[in-house]
């Protein structure tokens, strides 16, 4: 006589399975990233390596992680997984965990994050809840998370260590870099982590002049009018309505008001008016 489902057995194989070792970023590159604001590394990554901001650090805003992740995949609300990584993650990684975003269960608490500090990881990223904040705190240990809950996660499995994952929207593999701060998660596939650390430090000496005349008052924002100059966006000085220029007529004309000489548009009394920035 079948005495459960078959269904409800776990099969060795993708979706339960660990891998040991990940190749990680050279320690001296990851070291120098530290030195660069997070929302500086997504522009440069054309502000598609963010994580979710729903993902914030739960421990204070003056906890940054940088360091290469080791990536954990859950079944929402167990943690199985989450307690093998303690053996599987070296001294400096960053557990990244995906939860699903799932806000059934806390994925980790006090004691796994006291376990977790004293094996020398940096850090967690949960996308998905926690628990026992109140005595997480006085570790001084980096948590992120989506929030707290006090419900508890189960510890059957199935998961994945050490394998791709999706946490906060944003791909993650093993051994890519990842920072995080009070401003945000970034992620940076470690293959083009050297590259993209050139770019930052190039960035950086030529924005200096810009940011330090912006500090003093010194800026101008005649790029603004360029752009709007440039998609003949009406400027409306006075209420009232206007009717915007359409598409060009077979004719090479124009049906309706539009700006002249590549003058901004502005209403004035109800009518447009072409007038030099």
């Amino acid at each position: 006589m079948v005495s459960k489902p078959r269904s409800s057995e776990m099969h060795p194989g993708p979706g339960f399975r660990v891998k040991l070792d990940v190749v990680r970023p050279d320690p001296g590159l990851m070291e120098e990233f530290r030195n660069h604001a997070t929302p500086d590394i997504s522009d440069l990554l054309n502000r598609l390596y963010a994580m979710d901001p729903a993902i914030r650090c739960l421990t204070g805003d003056q906890h940054m992680l940088c360091g290469p992740a080791c990536t954990v995949k859950v079944f929402p609300g167990d943690n199985l997984m989450v307690h093998k990584a303690l053996d599987v993650a070296k001294p400096g990684d960053i557990v990244v965990v995906d939860a699903g975003g799932s806000t059934q269960n806390a994925v980790l608490g006090d004691l796994i994050s006291t376990k977790a500090r004293h094996r020398g990881i940096a850090g967690f990223i949960v996308d998905g809840l926690i628990r026992d904040l109140p005595s997480i705190l006085p570790l001084d240990f980096p948590v992120f998370a989506r929030g707290t809950t006090p419900i508890g996660p189960l510890h059957r499995g199935p998961g994945e260590i050490n394998y791709p994952i999706c946490c906060g929207g944003v791909v993650v593999n093993p051994g890519d870099l990842v920072v995080a701060d009070a401003a945000g998660i970034i992620v940076i596939p470690a293959e083009i982590a050297p590259e993209l650390l050139e770019r930052l430090n190039l960035h950086d000496e030529s924005n200096r002049a810009y940011l330090e005349s912006v500090r003093s008052g010194d800026f101008s924002n005649r790029w603004v009018d360029q752009l709007l100059e440039e998609h003949e966006c009406p400027i409306l000085a006075t209420p009232g309505s206007y009717q915007p220029a359409t598409a060009t007529n077979g004719a090479g004309s124009r049906n309706g008001p539009r700006p002249t000489n590549g003058r901004a548009a502005v209403l004035v009394d109800g009518e447009l008016d072409a007038v030099t920035p």
